[in-house]
């Protein structure tokens, strides 16, 4: 029993899984101000252009509620999540990008197909002249 709590207290305090559990906090933070920011302010504007207020909007069906309102704030609220994980993830790659994955150090020799340095003239294996 005891080497089974140390493997797990080793589980535990790995890298990716604590990295994991502050991405679930902070995922959930920003949840809650993107849900306040559709249901506090971008709701009561389009509330406004189209003058329904979408918490009202509920469709009644043998004395059942569809609040159909509260499903398009949430959609909106999707969208919105989904857009900023999207750009975040967009920037993020873009900084771990080396120069060095943006250009080829290697081409392969059309005639005996080993990998030779871009700026070759002539293959060092088959010694073919390159284009």
């Amino acid at each position: 029993m005891k080497s089974f709590i140390e493997e797990f207290k080793q589980f535990i305090m790995r890298g990716n899984v604590m990295d994991m559990a502050v991405g679930i906090i902070v995922g959930a933070a920003f949840t809650a101000i993107v849900t306040s920011l559709v249901d506090d302010i971008i709701s009561p504007v389009i509330g406004l252009l189209v003058k329904v207020d979408f918490n009202n909007l509920v469709a009644t069906a043998m004395g059942v509620e569809i609040k159909y309102g509260a499903f398009i704030m949430a959609v909106i609220n999707f969208l919105i999540v989904s857009f900023v994980i999207f750009t975040m993830v967009k920037a993020i790659n873009k900084v771990k990008r080396s120069p060095q994955e943006e250009a080829p150090a290697t081409k392969t020799c059309p005639y005996c197909k080993t990998d030779i340095a871009i700026d070759a003239t002539r293959c060092p294996n088959c010694t073919s002249e390159l284009q």
